[in-house]
């Protein structure tokens, strides 16, 4: 079978639905995209004002998007929030904080940090454990697509990025509380969690001499007047997060018992995507995509299949496939 999910840089990711249409047919609106861990139950943006659309993102729309990051994640006094076209926008700009050196990424792990630190010159050590000095670790947490979640030991290095894309379904495990130290990023994605990854919005959380520079680098108006005021209305909404993390919760569980009895065993993964050990994943992969339902395999292992939650509408096509 050929590979699905690679990105136009040759990257392996999830969301290959144009490689898919191309090998099993079918139409995007016919497909159950699962090769992603993003919330299949978007947070309702409602309407956005004409002027969102039409004028730069002034100062006060920006201030009011930060402000309610800052409650939302608790951010301590003395730490700068920084909003991002999208988390992937920050991770390519943060190895250029510092000149290249040695950074250790824990993997197996999303693999943009790691072309990210090369692209900058950066030599990039990629086992779990290493005993050679380093300038720059990133710790992905929880893991992607593993799960892990690190502590505070897992810090240290000259530059510490802590990506927690992933931690909003677990707001009681993040670290950010680190970022109070300098050199210390955390970054957080808003795709994920609220389920719209399409409306490019991400945050870093450090100190501010960090931040300035970041913000240096991306240069005036990154985020779209639409995003600001979706993101604010968003982060403002705590009573969603609260209910969303339970479904996600009880989702992830019943993800859980469906592929258990059809001979998967969990051994990963967080509440917005699972991770199974199979006989052979590529079989696994082929045979849910001839019925139209993307997984999610990976280049460094055969026996692993990733699944993200199905809609409302896809646990019945899903049960079937299997």
């Amino acid at each position: 079978m050929t590979s699905l999910g690679r990105d136009h840089g040759g990257r392996d990711h999830g969301g290959g639905i144009d490689a898919a249409l191309a090998q099993y047919g079918g139409t995007r609106a016919e497909w159950l995209d699962l090769s992603t861990g993003i919330n299949p139950l978007p947070y309702p943006v409602g309407e956005v004002s004409s002027e969102a659309w039409s004028a730069l993102p002034d100062r006060s729309a920006q201030e009011a998007l930060i402000r309610a990051a800052r409650d939302f994640w608790q951010v301590p006094d003395g730490v700068s929030v920084l909003a991002a076209p999208g988390a992937s926008a920050l991770i390519a700009r943060l190895p250029g904080l510092h000149a290249p050196g040695v950074v250790h990424i824990p993997g197996p792990t999303y693999n943009e940090h790691a072309a990210s630190f090369r692209a900058h010159g950066w030599q990039v050590i990629e086992e779990r454990h290493t005993e050679q000095p380093v300038q720059a670790r990133v710790i992905v947490h929880p893991n992607n697509p593993t799960g892990q979640f690190y502590g505070a030991e897992d810090l240290g290095a000259t530059l510490t990025v802590i990506d927690e894309s992933f931690c909003d379904v677990a707001p009681e495990r993040s670290l950010l509380r680190h970022a109070t130290v300098p050199g210390v990023i955390v970054l957080k994605s808003f795709g994920k969690f609220w389920g719209l990854a399409g409306l490019r919005l991400g945050f870093a959380i450090g100190t501010p001499g960090d931040l300035e520079r970041l913000a240096e680098m991306q240069g005036p108006w990154a985020v779209s007047g639409p995003a600001l005021e979706i993101g604010t209305r968003a982060l403002c909404d705590s009573a969603w997060a609260r209910e969303t993390r339970v479904r996600l919760n009880e989702e992830a569980a019943r993800l859980d018992a469906l592929m258990w009895r059809a001979g998967a065993e969990a051994v990963g993964g967080c509440a917005l995507f699972r991770l199974y050990r199979v006989r052979s994943a590529t079989q696994w992969q082929t045979r849910l995509a001839e019925r139209r339902i993307l997984g999610r395999v990976f280049p460094y292992a055969e026996d692993l299949i990733r699944l993200g939650l199905p809609g409302p509408d896809g646990w019945a096509r899903l049960e079937a496939a299997l």
